[in-house]
């Protein structure tokens, strides 16, 4: 570990960045150019300022738990118990709070070697989460490949709700493509809380390819396969590259963050669409459209997903 804090494995061409105390996260994934010109940014680089304030929104991904995406108002019902989730969006006056809890919280090093390493946390019951869980992180550089596992065990005495997921940024110069194939969209309203399931236009242009340019989404995904293609065009960062997002059950939801002018867009691999307790608590819709999990006391819901890139 150097002294900033920062763990850096590293494994054939590729370097991965790890910031533990802002939020576990994923602070950099870079590598060599084939042409000698220097090295490429696989996933967005955290900034000086976010590395100094552990601000994990300023990270190249973080880790979603014990849920992803937003509770309505921070409030749920399940079990038996009340769900009082406060506001923790750090940039935002918003009543929803998002992405857990697992993001605003520094993770405990368990094992560092040269391409690996596993971060931990351990989280008591609180009126916002009334469970008690731990959660484990494992990144692997492999053959050109960056693998990472997520996992979180329920420590309560009861059956808990959860969900899992990652939040990856990806570079987005003029001429990024993505392709991804997925069943249907969750249209949303002004809070980006979903209202209505549609196979829409944006399923079938994800589906042959698109300019991320011409998309303007912060949404859930479902029926995703879940793989993803990205690619870059020839630019001052090298010669044309992509990138392949492959994840693995239960992952089976996609979310695509793509504001419209940024530098950056986020394509995450999650297991549960937005607002899933209270949806599900409503009626109408089951595990194929809004996803998530029950673990009974002691069990582990376990996550793999794994960012392969390569160039042409």
């Amino acid at each position: 570990m150097g002294g900033d804090g920062i763990l850096t494995l590293q494994a054939g061409p590729l370097r991965l960045r790890l910031a533990p105390a802002a939020g576990g996260s994923i602070a950099g994934l870079e590598g060599e150019r084939p042409d000698g010109g220097g090295h490429v940014d696989w996933l967005r680089p955290a900034s000086t300022e976010g590395l100094a304030a552990r601000n994990p929104l300023a990270m190249a991904s973080f880790p979603l738990v014990p849920f992803c995406n937003r509770i309505r108002d921070g409030r749920a019902h399940f079990g038996g118990h009340e769900i009082r989730m406060p506001p923790n969006h750090p940039g935002e006056h918003s009543p929803h709070p998002l992405h857990g809890i697992g993001w605003l919280r520094p993770w405990k090093v368990n094992a560092l070697a040269v391409a690996s390493a596993s971060l931990s946390l351990e989280v008591a019951a609180s009126p916002a989460w009334p469970w008690a869980f731990a959660a484990r992180q494992h990144f692997a550089l492999e053959r050109g490949v960056l693998r990472v596992r997520i996992e979180m065990e329920n420590r309560a005495p009861d059956a808990m709700p959860a969900g899992i997921g990652h939040h990856p940024y990806f570079p987005h110069p003029p001429g990024t493509r993505l392709a991804t194939r997925t069943q249907a969209m969750w249209r949303t309203d002004r809070e980006v809380l979903p209202t209505r399931l549609e196979d829409g236009d944006e399923v079938r242009r994800l589906d042959q390819g698109v300019l991320l340019r011409d998309l303007d989404l912060d949404n859930n995904f479902t029926g995703w396969s879940r793989e993803a293609r990205i690619d870059w065009p020839a630019d001052a960062q090298g010669p044309a590259r992509h990138l392949r997002l492959r994840a693995e059950p239960p992952l089976d939801f996609f979310v695509l963050y793509c504001p419209p002018g940024q530098p950056f867009f986020c394509a995450e691999p999650v297991s549960q669409t937005t607002d899933w307790l209270n949806m599900a608590q409503a009626g109408g819709m089951g595990a194929a459209e809004l996803g998530g999990a029950v673990l009974q006391p002691g069990q582990v819901l376990a996550a793999s997903f794994s960012l392969a890139p390569g160039w042409g």
